[in-house]
C-alpha cells in the first residue's frame, strides 16, 4: 500500500522524534537522565510527539500496519499530556532505551518515500 502525503508526514515526524530521543540519550545512564530535568522534559516532549503523530495517522494506515503498537504509543502521549505530574522516570527510561529503538526500525521499514522538505533530519 502506498502511503498518502499526510500519513507520510506523520511517519517522518515519528521517525524524527525517535532519532531525537536516541541522540539526546546517547551514552547516558539512567542516573544522568534522572538528574537532568531539561533532558527529561525534552525526551518526554518527543515521546508526546510520537503519540500525537500516531493519533493523526489515518485509520486505514494503522489498520494496514497492526505490527506497530498504535494504541500504546497514543496512550503514552495521553499520559504525558494529561498526567504530566505523575511521570515515572524509570518507566520513561525503559521506554526510550528498550522500546523506542525497535519502534524506530519498524517505522523506517514502513516508509516508502523520502522525508518531506520541511522535516528536519537528525
Amino acid at each position: 500500500m502506498r502511503v498518502d502525503g499526510n500519513d507520510l508526514a506523520y511517519l517522518w515526524d515519528m521517525v524524527s522524534a525517535t532519532r531525537g530521543i536516541a541522540s539526546s540519550i546517547a551514552g547516558l545512564r539512567f542516573e544522568d537522565y534522572s538528574a537532568n530535568e531539561n533532558l527529561r522534559l525534552a525526551v518526554e516532549r518527543r515521546v508526546e510527539i510520537l503519540g500525537e503523530a500516531a493519533r493523526r495517522l489515518s485509520e486505514g494506515f494503522k489498520h494496514d500496519h497492526p505490527e506497530l503498537p498504535w494504541r500504546r504509543i497514543i496512550a503514552q502521549r495521553n499520559v504525558l499530556a494529561h498526567q504530566y505530574d505523575d511521570v515515572d522516570d524509570e518507566l520513561m527510561w525503559r521506554l526510550v532505551t528498550q522500546e523506542v529503538p525497535g519502534l524506530r526500525l519498524a517505522l523506517e521499514a514502513v516508509l516508502t518515500s523520502p522525508p518531506p522538505d520541511d522535516i528536519q533530519q537528525l
